[in-house]
């Protein structure tokens, strides 16, 4: 990692990232009562859940009372489409994103300028909490449109004085001429891509150690500490987790601090965190993981109550900061596979490959029905340098994988090696599981 990035000063941060645990949750207290408020007097759908509920926005007296209120989940969004969950009239929406719709209506997510003025301030906040300063040049990878991760770092980083170069994704060899050319200290982009952006690199003759980039804020994909590893170790940079979801806001809502780099800092003074038990419901203490639950307590356009994420994590008291950290999300509950009836999350897998150093992180799960039993094959691509390795060496490397799945995991799988470049280099989220079984 370089020996450049400086040390925030916590003079110049905004008061309440190092408020008091009391302050932060008298602000989180009231700013929850007017959401609850806001969201019943101005949805149908609240309105409708709160009264089947038996619960009242004045029924929330403390913090814990928000476990009595109904959750929210993506069914009820894509219900509601187009903009039956706004909680202004539409008039007042200056922006729309939404979702890709690939398994039904899009979820769509409306934001007032108040919205997006508040999207900007964290996104700042993020970013300097990762190490940008005003002044940087930042290069910005994530795909622009109804995907809120290109638009949100955009603005995020024009707020906080930065110098923007607008690139999107794709186009991997013009992605190097910019970064080699314009000398951005800053990248943002998914992690997956950003490894695709490494082998470019390469693939020109170029040293990635050697570029102008210090940090990387990567988010859009769960990554493992595995792979934060692989990609600091290959583009010599810090690689900084940004977390979002364009339900609760786009990219933003939580960041790792550069100097920790312990955890993601949940903007505790606009968004409400809980972790509930996938199964129950039942709110989890601090410190279990299970899945992320989040509402908002500022949103004008698009109030979000306990919304459901899928993604499972744990909450974590302050470091850097004084707000809740979330840890690193692990995977997510509708991600997981059950093979022969063992859980398995891509991650866990992730985790096995890249601590085998012939491996490159280019892979892929699939899966597949062979009679009544579920078949897991594990696709994996050799380091470039090791492509021409003889097959018995590839057997035994598949052999060396298989066997630490199934004493790590507990499941059988096979494992092959890929040829090189034959796994998909996505520009956007990862593909990681490519399940076949309901294809007969």
């Amino acid at each position: 990692m370089r020996a450049d990035n400086r040390a925030p000063d916590p003079s110049e941060l905004d008061p309440i990232e190092i408020a008091s645990r009391d302050e932060i949750s008298a602000l989180q207290l009231e700013r929850l009562r007017w959401t609850l408020g806001h969201a019943y007097a101005n949805v149908a759908h609240y309105k409708t859940a709160f009264d089947q509920a038996g619960v009242h926005p004045d029924d929330l007296k403390d913090l814990a009372d928000l476990a009595k209120f109904p959750f929210t989940i993506k069914t009820d969004l894509r219900d509601n489409y187009p903009f039956d969950m706004f909680a202004v009239p539409r008039e007042q929406v200056v922006r729309i994103h939404a979702s890709s719709g690939t398994t039904g209506n899009p979820t769509v997510v409306g934001y007032t300028q108040a919205d997006l003025d508040m999207w900007s301030d964290l996104m700042a906040r993020s970013i300097r909490a990762a190490g940008g300063r005003p002044g940087d040049i930042v290069h910005v990878a994530y795909g622009y449109g109804l995907f809120t991760g290109g638009l949100g770092a955009h603005y995020g980083a024009e707020r906080l004085g930065c110098t923007v170069v607008p690139v999107s994704g794709g186009l991997s060899e013009r992605q190097i001429k910019l970064i080699t050319d314009f000398k951005p200290g800053i990248i943002m982009v998914t992690p997956s891509y950003m490894l695709a952006l490494a082998d470019e690199f390469e693939a020109q003759g170029l040293d990635p150690r050697q570029s102008s980039l210090r940090v990387g804020i990567f988010g859009a994909e769960p990554w493992t500490e595995a792979m934060r590893s692989e990609i600091e170790a290959r583009i010599g940079l810090d690689a900084i987790d940004i977390f979002g979801l364009s339900e609760v806001m786009g990219p933003g809502v939580s960041c790792e601090c550069i100097e920790t780099k312990d955890g993601l800092h949940i903007w505790e003074d606009h968004f409400y965190p809980e972790v509930i038990d996938p199964e129950s419901g039942a709110v989890k203490a601090d410190g279990e993981v299970g899945e992320l639950v989040f509402t908002s307590l500022t949103k004008e356009a698009f109030p979000i109550i306990r919304y459901r994420t899928r993604d499972l994590t744990s909450l974590l008291p302050g470091s850097a900061r004084s707000m809740r950290r979330m840890a690193k999300v692990t995977g997510r509950s509708d991600d997981m596979m059950i093979i022969r009836g063992v859980n398995v999350f891509p991650t866990q897998i992730e985790e096995i490959l890249l601590a085998d150093e012939r491996l490159s992180p280019h892979y892929i799960l699939e899966v597949r029905r062979e009679g009544p039993l579920d078949q897991l094959t594990v696709a994996v691509e050799m380091k470039p340098e090791l492509a021409q390795a003889s097959d018995d060496d590839k057997a035994a490397c598949a052999g060396d994988v298989q066997g630490r799945i199934k004493g790590l995991i507990g499941v059988s799988a096979e494992v092959r090696i890929a040829a090189q470049n034959e796994i998909e280099r996505s520009i956007g989220k990862a593909k990681r599981v490519n399940d076949l079984r309901d294809l007969g």
